[in-house]
């Protein structure tokens, strides 16, 4: 019986099922770790009111979250010069404590043995201030000034208007200040750039220096209005101020425009700790990111990664098409051919990096090199095209992702019967009008398999970005609303390098942990959302020419 069953082949099919099974399980399980660890930072946690024994006999206090605990062998402790008392077990559980108040403290993490605690409380009250800079400010709200004047009627009520107030102030600020005035500074350097090309072609007339002079002077005056709008509403910003008692007992003056949000955790319902949930996640989603990319949000790396693949698909797909095309319907079956296959296959092999110098020597240093002395001299020394931009980050992870497209299309190519394209020539069409009508839209749904993996590949690569064009904090986006409009030349931010760059190169490494897995998660989501939008459009050209494969 055991004999016949091998033989039947069942246990390779149960094999092969549970390989599957463990690998989807083993994929599912890690997506739910990275979830849980990302997600649940946002989640607002307890604030901790810690009464701290140290060695030599003082006391002092501690507020704060506490972010992680974990056990440790006493006999390490005891070897590192840690006095522990009458303590006789063999771990001793310490709390890591976030304490926040990063410019009266030496460090914004701490770690607190139990040994040590006094009292453990979680009192009312205690407010947790979100700052533009210096991380969370952790105390009891002591006072609510107001224009100048203390508030006393329902101050915490007042406190969360005045802070939304500040928000929306900053915001209209900073709106201001990248928008319109961000305008004029690209238009005034745009004269200026257009005024040297004219003395590099020795073109400069009386006329168009009067003509040139005219329009900086009417900039000028548009900027001196817009400025002093911006003073206004920062200044108008800067108008009220919250006192806050810290861990110390001290009272500390908090101007309410560094301030982006205040909440009470430890007095806050299900509902509202859900909804507070919600906003830190949207915050997440489309805020800038701030302090060395350790806290705010990750939205101009969330552009820079869909922006980048949109058009490394754009560049791939036509020239991975075409040449599938040529080999599989055009080129001769000799030696040469075949010899192009084998260097296509093997391209997929090449690491990542490799791409990444190529394209540093070859596009940026040598084609964008050309392209600014060719059509921007007047640049120079500075360099537009020849220094990396997206566009060369694009063309990078495009001839990377070329070989899957290219197979892919051959395949499906191969998958058309022959009396389909005989049967198009008999009724008189020529091989393009065949091949354009018939053979690619039947291939299509092959075309849009290699352009799913392409997009998979491409959206996780970092090694050869990081030579290319990605960069750990872009001023401004791809796209803007000065001319025109879509800037190739302008490095990006991108998920995978933001999750390099805060877990390995930042400088506070437990404020960055729960990030790094919170943006590993949106990397995933970014990469599923863009596959099952390719997906969706597979399925669809195939059911639409399901009637020609008959």
């Amino acid at each position: 019986m055991v004999k016949q069953w091998f033989k039947s082949g069942s246990p390779w099919i149960w094999m092969t099922g549970g390989a599957v099974s463990i690998s989807l399980i083993s994929v599912l399980g890690l997506l739910i770790m990275i979830a849980w660890r990302g997600l649940s930072f946002f989640w607002p946690s307890q604030v901790v009111e810690i009464q701290i024994n140290d060695n030599n006999g003082s006391k002092h206090t501690v507020i704060g979250e506490v972010y992680d605990r974990e056990l440790v062998p006493t006999s390490r402790l005891q070897a590192a010069g840690i006095e522990l008392g009458d303590y006789q077990a063999e771990h001793v559980e310490r709390l890591l404590v976030k304490t926040g108040n990063r410019e009266y403290v030496e460090l914004d993490f701490r770690w607190v043995l139990t040994t040590d605690i006094a009292s453990f409380n979680v009192p009312k009250a205690l407010a947790v201030f979100e700052r533009s800079k210096n991380g969370n400010f952790y105390g009891y709200v002591e006072r609510v000034i107001a224009d100048g004047k203390v508030v006393t009627d329902q101050p915490i009520e007042t406190l969360h208007e005045l802070v939304a107030r500040a928000v929306d102030l900053n915001d209209k600020a900073l709106d201001l200040q990248n928008g319109d005035i961000g305008h004029i500074n690209y238009e005034l350097e745009r004269l200026r750039l257009k005024e040297r090309g004219y003395l590099l072609d020795e073109a400069l007339t009386d006329e168009r220096v009067a003509e040139l002079a005219a329009a900086r002077a009417s900039l000028r005056e548009q900027y001196k209005a817009l400025e002093q709008q911006l003073f206004e509403l920062r200044k108008a910003a800067k108008r009220d101020e919250v006192v806050v008692r810290d861990m110390r007992g001290e009272e500390v003056t908090l101007p309410l425009y560094q301030v982006l949000d205040v909440w009470f955790p430890n007095d806050m319902s299900f509902m509202q700790k859900l909804g507070h949930y919600v906003v830190q996640l949207g915050k997440f989603v489309s805020d800038d990111p701030r302090e060395a990319n350790t806290e705010g949000g990750v939205f101009p790396a969330i552009f820079g990664t869909v922006f980048m693949v949109l058009l490394m698909a754009v560049i791939v797909t036509p020239f991975g098409v075409v040449a599938a095309i040529y080999l599989h319907e055009y080129a001769a079956k000799n030696a040469i051919t075949k010899m192009i296959r084998i260097a296509v296959i093997n391209l997929a092999g090449v690491p990542s990096i490799v791409y990444g110098v190529f394209g540093l020597g070859f596009f940026v240093y040598m084609l964008g090199g050309s392209i600014d002395e060719l059509f921007y001299p007047e640049a120079a020394p500075s360099p537009v095209f020849g220094t990396p931009g997206v566009i060369w980050s694009a063309l990078t992870l495009a001839i990377l992702t070329l070989p899957v497209v290219i197979v892919s299309t051959e395949e499906g190519l191969s998958r058309i019967p022959s009396a389909v394209r005989h049967g198009s020539l008999a009724l008189g069409a020529t091989k393009a009008e065949t091949l354009w009508r018939i053979v690619v839209p039947m291939a299509s749904p092959a075309i849009m398999t290699g352009l799913i993996l392409a997009v998979a590949r491409a959206a996780g690569e970092v090694a050869p970005l990081m030579l290319v064009g990605v960069v750990k904090m872009a001023p401004t986006l791809p796209i803007d609303g000065n001319f025109p409009f879509v800037h190739l030349d302008r490095k990006f931010m991108h998920l995978g390098f933001h999750i390099y760059d805060v877990g390995f190169q930042s400088p506070n490494v437990e404020a960055a942990r729960p990030l790094v897995y919170a943006t590993a998660f949106l990397l995933v989501a970014v990469i599923v959302a863009l596959n099952i939008t390719a997906i969706g459009i597979r399925n669809h050209l195939r059911e639409k020419f399901r009637a020609l494969e008959h």
